[in-house]
């Protein structure tokens, strides 16, 4: 066995799995993004419930507030919060708990008395996770608090005073938080007491520490109390305007959905009616079972991905990315999102670089590999394939939340996307995840990793681990579930069309849709 194999089986290949296995395990304990997602949901929600129409043209508009939101949206959004706040206060203890066991090991463990130059102390290792926690652990108290100023007010609402009072109390007797928070406590507690208690400056904090509809909601009460029938009377028709706003934003991102989903669902019916009348004359059946010529072994998909892909985005890709002269944590958003595009653009330039030098010796290549024709029906594989994707990813979906009970980590990039109302980073966002990523990553692993198994396996099984590998590569446990199924569809997509323009359209598709939601959900 030559030194190159040595190297790439046996030093390689156990260090890029260690990583990805340590990548997954720590995502275990993180919140799914699927959890703010809901709150985010929640609020626009909440807005859209307060909508009164004052025009008979507006009775469609009043029948689809009801369809989507139901009888008791306040009830359901206190249900929400109340899961929200359970889930933070989970993450808040565990967090604490990691910190006190840091503390005591510092405690007892010795200082080296001379580390080697190029390894980094122990005690400077364990005081950077430390900081990296007791900034996880502030960042959780902070929402932890957020959550108890809206809770107590829903509960408020619907006349649960003393709940309220509760919730508020406790939030006031927390001083390792944000004092303004207790303030704005105080301030709601006074304002639903039995009498009424105005504080000073209380406009302040409300505004400050509020928004959407719980900020209108407690500036309404304020101003009630105080008789500023002007301010009341603004803060009520901006609340109207925002409510409206806010319905039709639920349609957008209920609708179309919905609606795309339904299409996938009628096509995945009759795709399987059609295969069980017209069997290999089917489209199901289609290349089904015809596997690619393929003149290299596992030793290059191993080399491929191993030094390709995941060295390029773990190690080295991020290691030339920390040494670049920026000041750091980024905060501006639009660098945020060019950081996001450029180490992209360097792991995908570094995989693609890779793949080409390790089958440049195989060229020409046989048929159908990395076949891209625009003069075929890809577009209707790709469009058909996104709608049947909706139905089989959601089913999926609510499976998973289920299994991990809103933990299992997720895609930072879609925080990011949602909490980002700059067009110019939306701009950026969208060319990452909607025009570079689907290039990408379907020529690595639908391109390359699918036709490369084959060689080994049935096309089904081939479809089946390259899915499974490309949910795996995004390394949060939650979402190797839905990937997977997302996986699945692409794979059968390709293996069907044999146009690499299928897939990359409908993993276009879906990151655009995505993308779109966040952005609507992120305006409220």
């Amino acid at each position: 066995m030559t030194l190159k194999r040595l190297v790439l089986f046996f030093v390689m290949t156990p260090i890029a799995v260690l990583l990805a296995v340590s990548a997954l395990f720590g995502s275990w304990q993180e919140p799914q993004f699927q959890s703010r997602l809901e709150l985010y949901q929640t609020n626009i929600a909440l807005q859209a419930q307060a909508w009164q129409s004052e025009d008979s043209s507006d009775d469609k508009l009043q029948a689809i507030q009801e369809a989507i939101l139901g009888e008791q949206p306040l009830e359901s959004a206190t249900k929400q919060y109340q899961e929200a706040r359970q889930s933070v206060q989970a993450n808040l203890d565990k967090v604490n708990n990691k910190l006190a066991q840091l503390r005591s090991q510092a405690e007892i463990t010795p200082t080296p008395p001379k580390p080697l130059p190029d390894a980094p102390p122990t005690i400077k290792t364990s005081k950077q996770g430390e900081q990296q926690l007791q900034q996880s652990f502030k960042q959780l108290q902070k929402l932890l608090a957020e959550l108890d100023l809206r809770l107590g007010i829903l509960q408020a609402q619907q006349g649960q005073t003393d709940t309220a009072f509760k919730t508020w109390s406790e939030l006031q007797q927390r001083s390792d938080i944000n004092p303004g928070f207790g303030e704005t406590a105080a301030v709601l507690t006074g304002l639903w007491s039995n009498p009424s208690r105005i504080l000073q400056n209380a406009q302040e904090p409300i505004q400050k520490n509020l928004e959407g509809w719980f900020r209108s909601t407690a500036l309404v009460k304020l101003y009630q109390l105080q008789q500023r029938q002007d301010a009341l009377s603004a803060v009520k028709a901006a609340q109207q305007e925002s409510s409206a706003q806010a319905v039709l934003k639920l349609a957008v991102i209920g609708t179309i959905p919905t609606l795309a989903a339904l299409i996938g669902l009628i096509l995945l019916i009759l795709l399987f009616a059609q295969r069980l009348l017209k069997g290999k004359a089917s489209l199901l059946a289609q290349n089904a079972d015809i596997p690619w010529s393929t003149p290299w072994g596992g030793e290059t998909v191993l080399q491929v991905f191993i030094i390709g892909f995941f060295f390029m985005g773990q190690i080295f890709v991020p290691l030339v990315i920390s040494l670049l002269p920026i000041p750091r944590p980024i905060v501006d958003v639009r660098l945020q999102a060019f950081s996001v595009l450029v180490s992209y653009f360097l792991v995908a330039l570094g995989a693609l670089l890779v793949l080409y030098f390790s089958l440049k010796r195989f060229f020409p290549l046989p048929e159908f590999w990395f076949r891209f024709r625009f003069q075929d029906n890809w577009f209707l594989w790709g469009l058909g394939g996104y709608c049947t994707a909706l139905p089989v990813v959601v089913v999926v979906s609510l499976i998973n939340q289920q299994l991990w009970q809103g933990q299992g980590g997720s895609n930072p990039l879609l925080q990011l996307a949602l909490e980002s109302q700059d067009g110019v980073a939306l701009g950026i966002f969208f060319s990452t995840a909607a025009i570079a990523a689907p290039f990408f990553e379907e020529i690595l692993f639908r391109g390359f990793l699918l036709p490369s198994l084959t060689r080994y396996l049935p096309v089904w099984g081939a479809i089946l681990i390259s899915s499974l590998l490309f949910a795996i590569a995004h390394l949060s446990l939650s979402e190797i579930l839905p990937l997977t199924a997302l996986g699945i569809v692409l794979g059968v997509v390709y293996t069907r069309s044999r146009n690499l323009l299928a897939p990359m359209l409908l993993h276009s598709l879906w990151n655009s849709g995505t993308l779109l939601s966040l952005f609507i959900l992120g305006s409220n």
